[in-house]
């Protein structure tokens, strides 16, 4: 574990480390959920809060801001995209907010970023907005989260290209395969491209994690696309997690055919409402979306650095 202080006028103080203790991680997580409570979404993506536990990771830092010893406001600086600039989230105690809190965090971000950044405002709310415009960042990327009802869920029977089979995914026996498809499906997205056998122990760790709603096709015995579903059983969500085709195989309706699956699959869950995320510039993908019933719940912003 590394410390470093960024000076700050007063008690207020912050420590940028690459593992945080489990105690911080505790306090962080307990942040983090009063942050939501408050703004009905969470500041910090799933991913990044997996980062919180489980040791270091290659590129990660974590910036925890205090008021003496009390925390108000956390960080996180991930740096392991070749390309592009590092991406940043972060958050300030409600209570705490309008104080210059979240300037100082974002200062502290540019700061290690070498004015390389890229930021996330989920939900983009105002206040986030005004931030970004504060720290001298300009909009780069729309995130929207689609929702349509599952209780009227009528949709036709999928139909597969010649070929297709459709079974649930193994865990352990399908892992390479499923990484590897992941990667070449998402190869222009930053995020989703980069996930590594470590991320994916992460995510079958976790409470929610079904084999039995993770659907994978395949062609003479080659994995060429998938479905993988998450259900958020307190808010009665069903996700579309996320729906991957291999280059090569796109464009025959697998993609269509592997959503409705999925779909079926989170109804029978007793889930009320399917949600997904999708970026605003995959028109296509909006389309297909909204021609299932989807329509734009929520928008979240990622904000960057001119340079």
């Amino acid at each position: 574990m590394t410390s470093e202080s960024v000076p700050a006028t007063g008690p207020r103080r912050i420590e940028t480390l690459t593992e945080v203790t489990a105690e911080q991680a505790d306090a962080v997580l307990e942040l983090l959920t009063a942050a939501a409570r408050e703004d009905g979404q969470q500041a910090v993506s799933e991913q990044g809060r997996l980062q919180l536990r489980g040791g270091p990771r290659a590129g990660v830092r974590h910036l925890l801001l205090f008021l003496g010893a009390e925390l108000l406001g956390y960080a996180q600086l991930e740096d392991t995209d070749p390309v592009e600039a590092p991406a940043a989230e972060l958050v300030v105690h409600p209570a705490h907010r309008g104080r210059g809190h979240g300037r100082a965090l974002g200062n502290a971000l540019l700061a290690a970023s070498g004015k390389r950044l890229r930021i996330w405002a989920h939900g983009g709310h105002s206040a986030a907005r005004h931030l970004a415009q504060v720290l001298g960042l300009t909009l780069f990327r729309e995130l929207r989260q689609m929702r349509r009802p599952l209780t009227d869920l009528d949709l036709p029977d999928p139909v597969w290209p010649e070929g297709v089979t459709v079974r649930t995914f193994v865990p352990g026996q399908d892992d390479t395969a499923w990484l590897a498809v992941n990667a070449a499906a998402f190869a222009h997205h930053p995020e989703q491209g980069s996930l590594t056998q470590r991320d994916l122990d992460d995510r079958k760790a976790e409470p929610w994690f079904d084999p039995a709603g993770f659907f994978l096709a395949e062609r003479d015995g080659e994995l060429v696309g998938f479905h993988w579903t998450k259900v958020h059983a307190a808010e009665g969500l069903g996700e579309v997690y996320v729906v991957g085709v291999r280059p090569g195989a796109q464009g025959g309706g697998l993609g269509k055919a592997l959503t409705t699956v999925g779909l079926r699959h989170l109804a029978g869950t007793g889930a009320s409402t399917a949600m997904l995320y999708v970026d605003a510039d995959n028109v296509p993908a909006v389309r297909v979306y909204e021609r299932l019933g989807f329509l734009t719940h929520e928008t979240d912003l990622m904000y960057r650095t001119e340079s």
